[in-house]
């Protein structure tokens, strides 16, 4: 153990058997814990025979008291940092800590571990060779919807966090912007109820809906657009080609928006804009 070290230590998302050995050494070894949560953290502390103090460290107070350890560090305490599930500075608090502790000189070593996004991603079942962490969007309605429509035209896969009360209103927000996209739903994952749900956003904001209240936190990870994955990335030209041969050929303006929506990823609310031009011989 390096004395006047910073260690930011992944702890389990839910199963206290997600932490890896080196992570319960240092823990057991530093001199001072900080937690974004005191209480997970001295449960997860006692699951496993750990006494080491421990002191709060979470949004509110993280600018007050990161001088106050990064003091302890210079003075030759090892501190360890820890959020209340997962990876510290991984959309929760951190980032003062680790960065006022380089500012002094002071050695911060990572304990890797658990993670909500990569543990989603590595059972989502899509492709995802290239995948951006987009964390929480804004919580009101239209800040949100701005938002996503920004990230519409991201290249990769993405993955989102977000509260289980507003999840249904995110997925309907995210099909407006994404169209029928596939995608994947984590609730509760590593602990008992854990649950993975897989299908188009509109269908997944459907199911979600009908299920009733969703409590917790949860991940979801929004799939690259087909053409990206397949490494065919679709212009506007070839988009307005597919809908002017799916009108031909008789299909309504709805019908040609939705299928060109599921076969690339784009808005639907676009493409029937794009489509209802056509229709009336007026190329976009």
């Amino acid at each position: 153990m390096k004395r006047g070290a910073l260690y930011v230590v992944a702890t389990p998302l839910g199963n206290l058997e997600d932490v890896t050995l080196r992570a319960l050494r240092v823990l057991r070894e530093v001199d001072l814990i900080a937690a974004e949560d005191t209480r997970r953290t001295r449960i997860l502390l006692g699951h496993h025979g750990i006494a080491t103090p421990v002191t709060s460290y979470y949004d509110a107070v993280e600018r007050q008291r990161a001088p106050r350890l990064v003091a302890d560090l210079v003075a030759g305490k090892s501190i360890a940092l820890v959020s209340d599930a997962g990876t510290p500075g991984i959309a929760d608090p951190g980032y003062h800590l680790v960065r006022g502790a380089l500012a002094a000189g002071v050695t911060v070593v990572p304990v890797p571990g658990a993670s909500a996004p990569v543990a989603l991603v590595s059972v989502a079942g899509v492709p995802t060779e290239r995948f951006c962490f987009e964390g929480f969007l804004p919580p009101r309605g239209a800040a949100r919807a701005r938002r996503l429509a920004e990230l519409a035209g991201e290249r990769r896969a993405i993955v989102l966090l977000e509260a289980g009360r507003r999840l249904p209103a995110l997925l309907d927000a995210a099909t407006e912007a994404f169209g029928a996209r596939d995608a994947v739903v984590g609730r509760e994952l590593t602990k008992r109820y854990e649950e993975v749900l897989r299908g188009t956003l509109p269908e997944l904001a459907a199911r979600v809906r009908a299920a009733g209240a969703v409590r917790g936190e949860v991940t979801v990870l929004i799939a690259a657009r087909a053409g990206e994955q397949a490494g065919q990335d679709l212009d506007d030209a070839a988009i307005e080609a597919r809908l002017h041969s799916m009108l031909g050929a008789g299909s309504s303006v709805r019908d040609a928006a939705s299928a060109v929506a599921r076969e690339t990823g784009r808005s639907r609310r676009d493409l029937y804009q794009r489509a209802l031009a056509l229709g009336r011989g007026q190329p976009r």
